[in-house]
């Protein structure tokens, strides 16, 4: 059966099945309770089904926090507090999102990752519906858009939901359920501040709800305001100079296997480079002077380190990272209204608009080994005596001097970025029967974004200004203290080169910098720049070669959605009851527009591939969208209840077809079942096939430049830490080049602060993943324990056909750790046949990848009086048996579980006291051990760091909550800590196992009233 027909079959079926179940009551949709019960029989719209039902009767495991969750962690970042939970640790929070850890575009984005498997297979709902996403060209949301003072609860479900809700849930899906029918006012203000006077929060909230027309009408005004400081690396004992860091053991080479090959070290430092600069009087290239004449104090050089020293004038590692935390501000404005005509016909709708910007501070410009000139004016006189006429004859050169430099006060590459975005839904719903009811909906959405990123450098324009001159001495050998650009004086030509370019590389592309952003000669804007010394440059000539690059982003989405649901109970019921089902279609439209800065656009005249902009790849606008069609169906089948052995059993299933204008057709499905032998014992479990087509920017990404850092898997100082076939592969490879294998060695010391320059691009002949999922679990909920509530379920995801994008890195190291060197990853690089080194590489999405991952989650819920208030314990604790990355088939699988972002064990407990006027909170979070180093980089290198340091210990931190409500009053006070206790992260890290931040108090107050009078 063709797609078409069967969208048009699944419509007759719709038409029919409202005119056949007219009789009996429908299930009402009540909300939930403030804090579930698992007991509770309300049917209602669940997370992961379209049937009504009572909520804790899902065959897939559910994990809730209310609203009364949130406002108790006292965190007002909602992607801080849900990655706390086990099965988001690893989600993308303030860290992720702040200085050199930011992609380019996301400074200020929170998405989630859901089971490890990645933001963009992690599918965010709202109210069961889809969401505008927060990134170009992908589906992620950005959490900073969904407002928390109307959050009523957010359910994390794994498995088995593209059947219900389409792509992009391979992982599970996170919804957001807001509340409805609010009436009466709330309004909360808060402001936190770290121990450490700084990340200033600024929260405030006011939501204003009423019913009118005898109750069938509701409409609820809501705006929330958050602004959280910056936290700059430096203001954290990691980002200061003399921090500890894991280096290569100098101590350890060549390696001798009884020494362990990285200790911790202090004030580290890139070696032969400084803000100031770093000035190099001969062919050596080592530095004598630093930028302002005074001598330059080499430190203690770390041999196969990457480059470092320990210790001396350089550039301090740390100074490299930017912000920990990103300036942002949110304005949020949610309108909801409902109005009941009669039972048949309800309108709805939502809108809301969002505001936001965000700005965080990242890397400096760098610049190494460019020869300045001896006539160069502002060499200073220390270092001009000490210029030994013709030292550099052996390059060819005449005299003058080379300089490295850390560029901090040229300007960092900082980001600021403007949102604007828009959601609105309306739509229809309400009884066709005792038996039916329908909803029909649409879902606009759009996301405007405006990101400068700031400081960027014109090549030829500063090459020209720092190829400075005294004007009367290059015009008549008199000197006047006039200093001009030398291309203002003559044809154009610049003195002022990079030598390792020019020198070391085999490109005739590199030889020379061309002026083609300014006009030369007398007319030239060109303004001199002094880079002997920091802070000596003046802003004119800041101005001359710095642009601001203003990149701009569209995103829209179109979604339809209709669908029927009820039961058989007017025709026939199975002795455990009436059969539900649920039968629908979906269409939904998703566009991306991405269109940077005209300057980044503009190609070198040199290097194609290049943009005029030093550091930075030639970008292209990127344009795409995609629409698809889908029918979907759900059944519910309660077998038996009430009977021995039997109190319940029912199966459920689901089915989706989709119609894709780019993959197109595909098949989700999902079967389900739970049995409650009696009523203290529930056994659920699940079975899914899910899919996940590919992105706008996977699909259409244009070809553009690319920059790379990359230690050559087969130069010495790695030829050991890869497969068995690493080795023998690098030795074929570099061999068949023409190229002496024993000579091969690529000096990553010369490459350390350098880049390689590539190509990357999209793939439109990608086809959808595809997602095995089972579950399994026990609900316990003994009579003779009221309130209390224990389950266990088990996940299992493959997922196969994966769409991965590996970077150079991973590319070269996965050709030669391949069994053979047959495999994509040695298909997309170049190598030179006259050094082995390489030259050329392109990177694009594959279906080259798949994942496995499985574990178990326990979660606790128990509320109970002692005698004196109430107690309400909760707790999550999950456990991680499996996460398997392999890059392509033949390769070698990565075995992540226990490294960075995937510990064995994560869990989180809170403990309530409930005394009425007086509420105390203490919260519980673990995060188990993670490992430093990857297996792989471990299994061949056993005395790669001592034990005690191979892992990063557990993490635990504290939080306590005090609240106050004044007696008979509407208002409440509250003031807490979170890590209380100041854990700080590992010795040597800047955000694990524990965060940044640190102890961070909080205060606030909170007015609420269930009517607008007071």
């Amino acid at each position: 059966m063709k797609f078409g027909a069967a969208l048009s079959l699944a419509g007759n079926v719709s038409v029919l099945a409202i005119a056949a179940f007219a009789a009996a009551p429908v299930y009402a949709q009540s909300a939930p309770p403030e804090v579930p019960e698992l007991v509770d029989d309300t049917p209602i719209i669940v997370t992961g089904s379209r049937i009504a039902r009572p909520e804790t009767d899902t065959p897939n495991p559910v994990v809730a926090f209310t609203a009364q969750n949130i406002e108790q962690s006292g965190q007002t970042n909602l992607t801080e507090l849900l990655a706390q939970s086990p099965a988001l640790f690893n989600s993308l929070g303030s860290f992720d999102a702040a200085g050199s850890e930011a992609a380019f575009g996301a400074t200020g984005v929170n998405l989630l990752n859901l089971r490890n498997l990645g933001t963009q297979r992690t599918l965010v709902l709202v109210n069961g519906r889809r969401h505008i996403a927060g990134v170009s060209g992908e589906a992620a949301v950005d959490i900073n858009t969904i407002p928390v003072a109307l959050i009523d609860r957010v359910d994390v479900l794994t498995g088995g939901v593209s059947a219900i809700y389409g792509a992009d849930g391979v992982s599970g899906v996170v919804n957001f359920v807001l509340k409805r029918n609010f009436e009466g006012i709330d309004v909360r203000v808060q402001q936190g501040i770290s121990t450490y006077g700084d990340a200033p929060n600024t929260f405030a909230s006011a939501t204003v709800g009423t019913n009118f027309a005898d109750d069938r009408g509701n409409f609820a005004v809501s705006y929330e305001f958050r602004r959280d400081g910056r936290v700059a690396y430096s203001d954290r004992a990691i980002g200061r100079p003399g921090a500890e860091r894991l280096a290569r053991n100098p101590d350890d080479i060549p390696d001798d296997p009884n020494v362990f090959d990285n200790v911790f070290l202090r004030n580290l430092r890139y070696a032969d480079s400084s803000p100031d600069g770093a000035v190099m009087l001969d062919t050596d290239l080592v530095p004598a002077f630093r930028g302002g004449g005074q001598p330059y104090d080499l430190g203690r050089f770390l041999p196969d380190s990457g480059f470092l020293t320990e210790g001396g004038s350089s550039t301090s590692i740390n100074a490299y990272q930017g912000d920990l935390q990103a300036q942002t501000e949110v304005h949020n404005a949610n309108l909801i209204a409902s109005f009941e005509f009669s039972p048949a016909i309800r309108i709805f709708g939502e809108a809301k608009y969002v505001h936001s910007k965000a700005f965080s501070v990242s890397q400096p410009s760098f610049d190494f080994y460019n020869f300045i000139p001896a006539d160069n004016p502002y060499i200073p006189q220390s270092i001009r005596d000490a210029i030994v006429p013709g030292n550099f004859a052996d390059f060819g050169l005449p005299d003058g001097v080379v300089v490295s430099r850390d560029n901090f006060d040229l300007g960092t590459r900082d980001e600021r970025i403007k949102r604007d975005l828009f959601r609105g839904v309306i739509g229809f719903d309400g009884k066709i029967s005792d038996n039916a009811r329908y909803e029909i909906s649409y879902t606009y959405g759009q996301n405007e974004f405006t990101f400068s990123s700031l400081n960027y450098r014109y090549k030829d324009r500063f090459y020209a200004a720092v190829d400075a001159v005294d004007e009367g001495q290059f015009l008549n050998g008199t000197p006047n203290g006039n200093i001009v650009c030398r291309s203002s004086l003559n044809d154009g030509s610049v003195s002022t080169f990079n030598v390792i370019e020019q020198l070391f590389d085999d490109d005739p592309r590199n030889d020379f910098i061309t002026p083609q952003t300014f006009p030369v000669g007398a007319t030239s804007p060109c303004q001199p720049l002094n880079i002997f010394g920091e802070g000596v440059r003046s802003q004119a000539a800041l101005d001359f070669i710095n642009v601001d690059l203003v990149n701009r982003v569209k995103q829209t989405q179109h979604v339809v959605n209709g669908y029927v649901s009820g039961d058989f109970g007017a025709i026939f019921e199975l002795p455990g009851g009436a059969v539900s089902f649920a039968l629908g279609g979906e269409y939904r439209r998703e566009s991306s527009k991405f269109n940077p800065d005209a300057t980044a656009q503009t190609p070198s005249s040199a290097i194609p591939e290049q943009s005029v902009l030093a550091d930075l790849a030639l970008l292209a606008p990127e344009s795409g969208s995609f629409h698809v069609w889908e029918a979907f169906a759900e059944l519910r089948a309660p077998l038996l209840s009430d009977q021995p052995f039997a109190h319940r059993l029912e199966v459920g299933a689901a089915l989706r077809l989709s119609d894709y204008s780019t993959v197109g057709s595909t098949t989700t499905w999902k079967i389900d079942g739970l049995w409650a032998p009696i009523r203290d014992v529930m056994f659920r479990g699940s079975y899914s096939e899910a899919v996940r087509a590919p992105n706008i920017t996977e699909l259409f990404a244009p070809t553009t430049g690319a920059f790379s850092r990359l230690s050559d898997p087969c130069s010495p100082v790695n030829i050991d830490n890869g497969t068995e076939f690493r080795a023998e592969n690098c030795e074929t490879l570099i061999s068949g080049l023409g190229v002496n294998f024993a000579d091969f060695n690529f000096d990553d010391s010369q490459q350390s602060s350098a880049t390689l320059l590539g190509r990357q691009t999209g793939n439109q002949s990608l086809r959808q993943e595809k997602a095995t999922t089972w579950t399994a679990g026990i609900v316990l909920q003994p009579q003779a324990i009221p309130g209390f509530s224990l389950t266990f379920d088990w996940y299992d995801i493959k997922l196969t056909n994966a769409i991965n994008t590996a970077t150079l890195q991973e590319s070269a190291d996965f050709c030669v750790d391949s069994p053979t060197l047959d495999n994509v990853f040695c298909q997309n690089i170049t190598r030179n046949t006259t050094n082995g080194y390489i030259s050329d590489y392109l990177l694009a999405p594959q279906n080259v990848a798949f994942f496995k991952t499985a574990g178990g989650d326990v979660t606790l819920n128990y509320s109970f009086s002692p005698g004196l208030g109430r107690v309400n314990l909760r707790g999550s604790l999950g456990y991680l048996d499996k996460l398997l990355f392999l890059p392509a088939n033949g390769g070698r699988v990565d075995d992540d579980r226990g490294e960075l972002g995937a510990p064995k064990w994560v869990g989180t407990a809170d403990v309530t006291w409930d005394l009425g006027d007086f509420l105390v909170n203490y919260g519980f979070n673990y995060a188990g051990k993670q490992r430093r180093y990857e297996y792989d980089e471990t299994e061949n290198d056993p005395d790669i760091v001592d034990p005690e340091f191979l892992f990063h210990k557990a993490g635990i931190t504290h939080d306590i909550r005090f609240e106050w409500q004044l007696a008979d009053s509407k208002f409440n006070f509250y003031l807490g800590a979170n890590n209380f206790t100041n854990e700080q992260p590992g010795r040597g890290s800047a955000n694990t196992p524990v965060g940044f931040m640190g102890r961070y108090f909080y205060a606030g107050a909170r007015i609420r009233s269930d009517a607008l009078g007071f």
